[in-house]
């Protein structure tokens, strides 16, 4: 039962209170696991384009896309304190000593603090840091040479220097470039102006963002909009969202109880970024691509981006085509035997949706019935890189509810690695996604399907955190790209390890790729 207090602060917050029961009672079920059949390789699951192919592909988008509005939706929420964690570490820790020194500058590893200083004017962000010492009297190069390093990271980092580590990722100086230093927000500028102009000469983008750092990215737009449309021929139009407070999850303790803070009211914490598919149900687009912030490279590394996002979006509008092709025939009711079979061939070979055991024994009109029903759908296609350890969720054929196996992008944490069948499968995956989507989100007659019908809200995620020094669990709603994309038509297209180059520490901006 809750109080009158409570049910208002559940109205406030816009979240239904069967929803709160709801995520209550996954707290003590907890999540099951996904049966995962096989992990999806190149032999089976994921589709490996020639040279040509590729050409061919970003051709037919090109052609394709002049009719249609397309949109680049980039997740921009994360803030840059992250980056900055070592930095901060140091700054905690460091006294000056010589012992001291030695202790932190023994380590010469490229994510060491004695490369971050080694290098430093490698950064982009390397002239503004100089300029904000030079208006104070004082000389950078002064205080690296004796050894100031606080005081330099102090600049970097704090409110009354450049402020980097209370800044959003997307508003850091990532990139030097002829022009001047970039941002990851305008490198995506320039991105979508390559591969996202429409019939209009128009480039959509759309940004998700913190509530509190919304401003500066408006004020970014003002201040740099104007030289790229005039760089690239051409008009954005760019919109911004906010993570929804409806989409926040209960916290309980480790009773599952409600979480009180200590003014009696109830903790909630933000949902993850599953929570984003309600943003992007909002817009109006017929090709979405999504990538993540900080995933961006100089322009020198541009052109391989171009042609693969090409690449995906070719091969999602023609797998499109034929879909929309086979709904219109089916509800024209003009599908005979052989006709059925071509169609049932296609779902299973070409989107990979394996029917449940006795399908072959059903009627025209059931397998007709089940087959409108896979096919009416979002459909997305996802790049997957070759596996180098770096973390992210993985391509495999999983079996669903239904009865069906289909692809399905999974994160370790889905499987059950205490069984040793689900962990071997696991260890066989040999590709990873990147974050590196490009989605159909309009039906077979022109209407946006409505995106949250097409979740799996069982693939949720519980964490266990502490607040005011007292244990809790949080909840995590099925992640963008895996349980709140679970029920869409999916294909696995490879792309190579250059298109996937994030920024994860400030020294992975040192890498090549970046400089």
């Amino acid at each position: 039962m809750f109080s009158e207090k409570e049910l208002d602060q559940f109205t406030e917050q816009g979240i239904e209170i069967s929803v709160i029961k709801s995520q209550i009672e996954n707290f003590r079920k907890g999540f099951p696991f996904l049966n995962a059949v096989k992990a999806a390789t190149l032999e089976d699951g994921i589709i490996a384009l020639s040279e040509g192919d590729i050409i061919e592909k970003g051709e037919l988008y090109d052609q394709l896309s002049e009719e249609l509005e397309v949109l680049k939706f980039v997740p921009a929420s994360g803030a840059a304190s992250r980056m900055f964690k070592a930095l901060f570490a140091f700054v905690d820790s460091y006294s000056g000593s010589e012992e001291d020194y030695e202790k932190h500058f023994s380590d010469k590893g490229a994510n060491s603090i004695f490369t971050f200083f080694k290098r430093l004017d490698d950064f982009a962000f390397y002239n503004d840091l100089k300029k904000y010492f030079e208006d104070k009297g004082e000389s950078l190069e002064q205080l690296h040479l004796h050894k100031e390093f606080v005081k330099i990271l102090e600049a970097l980092l704090n409110e009354d220097g450049l402020n980097y580590g209370g800044l959003p990722k997307g508003l850091l100086k990532f990139h030097k470039h002829g022009d001047g230093p970039r941002t990851p927000f305008e490198e995506h500028l320039v991105e979508g102006a390559n591969y996202c102009k429409d019939f209009k000469g128009r480039v959509n983008l759309h940004f998700t963002v913190s509530p509190e750092h919304e401003r500066k990215f408006i004020e970014k737009v003002k201040e740099v909009v104007s030289a790229y449309e005039k760089a690239f021929s051409t008009n954005f139009d760019i919109s911004f969202s906010q993570q929804k407070n409806s989409t926040d999850t209960i916290a309980v303790d480790m009773e599952n109880s409600p979480f009180k803070e200590e003014d009696g009211s109830i903790l909630f914490r933000p949902g993850g970024h599953g929570a984003l598919i309600e943003n992007l149900n909002e817009l109006d687009a017929d090709v979405i691509f999504i990538k993540n912030i900080d995933n961006v490279v100089p322009d020198r590394l541009k052109d391989t981006t171009y042609l693969y996002k090409k690449a995906l979006g070719g091969v999602l509008l023609k797998y499109q085509q034929k879909t929309f092709e086979y709904l219109k025939l089916i509800e024209a009711k003009k599908v005979d035997s052989s006709k059925l079979s071509e169609i049932i061939s296609f779902v299973e070979k070409k989107l990979c949706i394996l029917p449940p055991e006795g399908f072959s024994n059903k009627s025209d009109k059931v397998k007709s019935d089940y087959l409108k029903s896979k096919l009416n759908r979002p459909i997305r296609v996802c790049g997957m890189v070759k596996n180098e350890g770096e973390p992210g969720g993985g391509p495999f054929w999983v079996e669903n509810s239904d009865g069906t196996t289909s692809l399905q992008i999974v994160e370790s944490a889905q499987l059950d690695m205490d069984d040793e069948a689900q962990k071997a499968i696991a260890m066989g995956a040999t590709h990873f996604n990147p974050v590196d989507l490009v989605c159909g989100v309009k039906d077979y007659k022109g209407d946006k399907f409505d995106l949250l019908k097409f979740r799996d809200t069982t693939t949720g995620f519980i964490s266990y955190k502490s607040k005011n020094g007292k244990e809790l669990k949080a909840q995590e709603l099925p992640g963008l790209w895996n349980g709140a994309m679970a029920f869409w038509n999916t294909i696995f297209l490879e792309v190579p390890i250059i298109t996937f180059n994030p920024v994860k520490t400030v020294n992975d901006l040192l890498r090549d790729e970046h400089q």
